[in-house]
């Protein structure tokens, strides 16, 4: 199974003048996205006792997901309170002692051979002790199945850059696969081109880095020629889970091609890439077309036009 690492966290997305809370979560929403698109999921982050933790297994469940590697805390659920201007959502979020935020590295349970790859990414990388528990993650698998990672970089939540550029550096250079939105870039490594990012990180190990533009679509740099697959054209409601969607949508299609392996990547080609793509794209456009991060199921994402 595709094992995604990383936090979850109510959503407080603003509605009728008041909050709707909402599960949400870079790397659970793509935990939720891979189980409803049919792709074989598990998660790992623990998981309050609170009302809120219930809320959050509920739609795990419901999509698939294995959860039998989430600890139950007593500590609270991380809070995100979302504004929105333009459709594009910016967040503050509640973290300190959260269930999530208090993960160490050991604490971390043993990984089964079941896993196939992991997933990284979003806030989860940046406070310790659980940037240092989804690092040591990481270094424990790095070599045995792929890596995925999206910084999903939201910089005020980041109190120490220097220590945070310096994390995902080390990440960075144990990842198989990289997603950069233009925000991540900018942060990460200013002045640079996606083509130049990309080029050091592929330099560094890295098979494919994507690059996602919203309403320009995504592109994908690996050894060859870049490939692009353009956005699908829809009514946006909200970006909330946009990017997290994307990443599902390439993972369950590399997945369902048969390269989402070690030796998978090896012999990865432009067929994979632009489907995999093609599967992102479409995927983040129905979620970008509903509130929340409302990820779509496998049969919504047959029903959209060739």
């Amino acid at each position: 199974m595709i094992l995604c690492a990383g936090e979850s966290l109510i959503d407080m997305v603003p509605e009728g003048g008041a909050f709707r809370p909402l599960a949400g979560g870079a790397v659970y929403n793509t935990a939720i996205a891979l189980g409803r698109i049919g792709a074989p999921a598990g998660y790992l982050w623990p998981i309050s006792r609170d009302p809120f933790g219930e809320a959050l297994l509920r739609p795990l469940a419901e999509a698939g997901v294995d959860t039998g590697l989430c600890p139950r805390s007593a500590r609270l659920t991380t809070l995100a309170f979302v504004t929105l201007t333009g459709g594009e959502a910016r967040y503050s979020f509640y973290d300190e002692g959260s269930a999530g935020r208090m993960l160490a590295p050991e604490d971390l349970p043993p990984i089964p051979d079941s896993v196939s790859a992991l997933f990284i990414g979003g806030i989860s990388l940046v406070p310790d002790p659980c940037g240092a528990a989804i690092e040591a993650l990481v270094a424990r698998l790095r070599g045995k199945v792929p890596v995925m990672i999206d910084p999903n970089i939201r910089p005020f939540f980041i109190a120490d850059a220097d220590a945070y550029r310096a994390r995902l550096d080390r990440l960075l250079a144990m990842a198989d696969l990289v997603k950069l939105s233009s925000d991540d870039l900018e942060w990460l490594m200013p002045g640079a081109s996606f083509a130049q990012a990309a080029a050091g990180l592929l330099a560094k190990g890295a098979t494919a880095v994507f690059q996602t533009g919203g309403s320009e679509g995504a592109t994908a740099h690996w050894q060859g020629e870049p490939i692009a697959a353009p956005a699908l054209r829809v009514e946006v409601a909200d970006t909330i889970g946009a990017g997290d969607t994307f990443n599902a949508g390439v993972l369950a299609s590399l997945h369902a091609d048969g390269v989402l392996s070690r030796e998978g990547l090896g012999r990865i080609g432009p067929d994979q890439l632009l489907a995999a793509l093609r599967q992102g794209t479409r995927a983040a456009a129905i979620t970008v077309s509903r509130p929340g991060a409302n990820p779509p199921w496998a049969h919504e994402l047959a029903a959209l036009p060739a």
